[in-house]
């Protein structure tokens, strides 16, 4: 009886101990981001307590803000052209990584994961350099294309994910009634995969999107956001950007839970 009540205090311990770590974990990493969130609401310009009041003065400013817009207008444009890339060249790579056998297909996935643990710095100086070779100017394109190649092995790991737990039946059902292989591909596979597509695409739009060292050394006149942002930290941190910041996490906050939500495990 005694060990029976030591043992469900020590399972009470432990449990509240690990929800103590849990909680204190989570505001370690979120509490900067609420603390943003709020002093973008002050009615101050300086960034200390107590607060002053609430406004939304400095939401207006930033919609104001000419070369603010600009450069979210950039970064759209850079995130969406991005993505749709990594979606023409890594879903077609995922179909052959599953259904081909070629000479070389270990070093290509390997090859394709790489951009992924690579430090982006290494990405950005290495596409640098073979631009500089090649000739192309720095530009929003020149970004576009390094956000395509860092962000290719995205859409190929989820896809080819999804791929592996595809069941193979549907597809021998469909060629038993006649369907020709691009039918069974476009009215079969594809429809199976679609929430993989779609993660995978929401996940790359979001990470092109706040992406910095690529674009750091790719890009020319034209900043993206996350760039007009930094350039303008070195002058210290103001509210207006605090609501920027505050809209970028709230952005990035959905498109990451649709993302987590459609790549789940389907049943």
């Amino acid at each position: 009886m005694t060990q029976s009540i030591t043992t469900r205090l020590t399972r009470t311990l432990q449990d509240k101990a690990l929800v103590t770590l849990v909680i204190a974990v989570l505001l370690y990493l979120y509490l900067p981001i609420i603390v943003l969130m709020v002093f973008s609401f002050n009615d101050s310009s300086q960034l200390t307590l107590p607060l002053q009041g609430f406004t939304l003065t400095w939401y207006e400013k930033m919609a104001n803000n000419r070369d603010l817009l600009a450069a979210v207008w950039n970064s759209l444009y850079v995130a969406c052209i991005a993505t749709l890339l990594t979606l023409i060249v890594g879903v077609p790579a995922a179909l052959a990584l599953d259904r081909y056998d070629f000479p070389g297909k270990t070093l290509f996935r390997r090859l394709v994961l790489l951009p992924l643990v690579l430090p982006g710095i290494i990405t950005g100086i290495s596409l640098l350099s073979l631009f500089k070779i090649l000739g192309v100017r720095l530009s929003l394109e020149a970004v576009i294309i390094g956000h395509a190649t860092a962000l290719l092995s995205v859409v190929v790991t989820q896809v080819f994910a999804r791929l592996q737990r595809l069941n193979r039946n549907l597809e021998d059902a469909a060629a038993d009634l006649g369907a020709k292989p691009m039918t069974v591909l476009l009215l079969v596979v594809l429809p199976n995969i679609r929430s993989a597509i779609i993660g995978s695409a929401l996940l790359a739009f979001t990470l092109s999107f706040d992406e910095i060292p690529v674009t750091f050394f790719l890009t020319g006149r034209e900043n993206t956001l996350p760039m007009y942002i930094w350039s303008t930290l070195r002058r210290g941190i103001t509210p207006e950007i605090n609501a920027v910041a505050s809209l970028i996490m709230l952005g990035s906050f959905v498109l990451a839970m649709i993302s987590v939500w459609l790549l789940r495990d389907e049943r």
